[in-house]
């Protein structure tokens, strides 16, 4: 199983840090800072780890949106069936940003803080979506 984690470069320690955290739990993770190197062509990096990928993990902030690739990519989740029931929002923070997509707001989003018990209650969830 390999999960896939969305996000804005502006989040990309929150990114690193639940790729760790599903890593620890026994999942395969993507992320393009781990996985795109220096002169490697971004989109067919990103297309191929897409349709490789089994669930996506879409880190949600006020700035995600701001990203044409997260945007991108959530079109692209909700599009492909194996992604079917595996796109899994994440907010961060206590307040839903006003420029998320409604369709995010309903798919049973998690919101995460600095908790700690916020942040296993996303790893639960992402390994019950794999099962």
């Amino acid at each position: 199983m390999q999960v896939f984690i969305s996000h804005s470069s502006k989040d990309k320690q929150t990114a690193q840090r639940l790729a760790h955290l599903l890593s620890e739990a026994g999942l395969r993770v993507w992320i393009p800072e781990d996985e795109i190197l220096p002169g490697d062509n971004w989109a067919k990096k990103i297309g191929q780890a897409l349709e490789e990928s089994d669930l996506m993990v879409v880190i949600v902030t006020p700035h995600a949106f701001e990203s044409e690739w997260l945007k991108e990519e959530i079109q692209y989740a909700l599009t492909a069936g194996h992604y079917q029931g595996r796109l899994l929002p994440v907010f961060l923070g206590t307040e839903l940003p006003d420029n998320a997509p409604w369709i995010l707001r309903r798919l049973n989003p998690v919101r995460i803080t600095d908790r700690e018990e916020d942040w296993q209650h996303v790893i639960q969830k992402v390994c019950a979506l794999a099962a």
